[in-house]
């Protein structure tokens, strides 16, 4: 049974998120107006961690599609990290800090996602021993829980697929990408002057 948290962990997302592109559309990057190169490599590691991000996701869903909760996955991505959804999104996130042209976004998302993953991660994992007892104490000692171990990867040969659930989950996984481009959007909002910047952020 999923925990209160967990269940509200939606929400609690869109809150954040309201709160995140009030800010965006709110301030400027410190960057942009003094030091136009550190702004543009900051955009461009924000580009590089979104496409990390939106792959890896798509890695884990191959994997996950049509079997989460039916069966103990610990092949492909979940043989070197048992969330790593959770850690492509985590780069994800920061990537859209990074987008942002700025230092303090990606470090902002840290502080909030950071400790959201591991309540999220625990709850959830909670949850899983239930289900999978002996088995999952056992994955649980080879794999770690968040970062990749990339030694113990290993991966078969075939895999069965479910293709119509496998297609919404590419939908949520390439999401990184479309939120650099907002923000890029939002962006060329504030140069045409739509939108007056009330501060700037290094």
């Amino acid at each position: 049974m999923k925990s209160k948290f967990e269940k509200n962990r939606i929400f609690l997302t869109r809150i954040v998120g309201v709160a995140v592109l009030f800010l965006v559309f709110s301030t400027q990057s410190h960057w942009e107006i003094k030091n136009m190169i550190i702004g543009y490599l900051l955009f461009f590691f924000g580009i590089v961690f979104a496409a990390v991000a939106s792959l890896g996701r798509m890695w884990c869903s191959l994997y996950i599609a049509g079997y989460k909760n039916n069966k103990l996955i610990t092949e492909g991505p979940y043989s070197i990290s048992r969330n790593p959804l959770y850690f492509f999104s985590m780069i994800g996130v920061i990537g859209i800090g990074f987008a942002t042209k700025t230092f303090t976004f990606p470090l902002l998302f840290i502080i909030l996602f950071v400790p959201y993953y591991i309540l999220i991660i625990k709850s959830e994992e909670k949850r899983l021993k239930e289900y999978f007892g002996a088995e999952f104490e056992e994955y649980t000692r080879r794999v770690p829980a968040l970062f990749p171990n990339f030694s113990t990867f290993h991966e078969p040969d075939d895999y069965n697929v479910k293709p119509s659930v496998y297609r919404t989950h590419i939908l949520s996984a390439v999401w990184f990408v479309w939120a650099v481009g907002i923000l890029e959007l939002i962006n060329g909002m504030k140069e045409i002057g739509l939108f007056t910047p009330l501060w700037s952020f290094y």
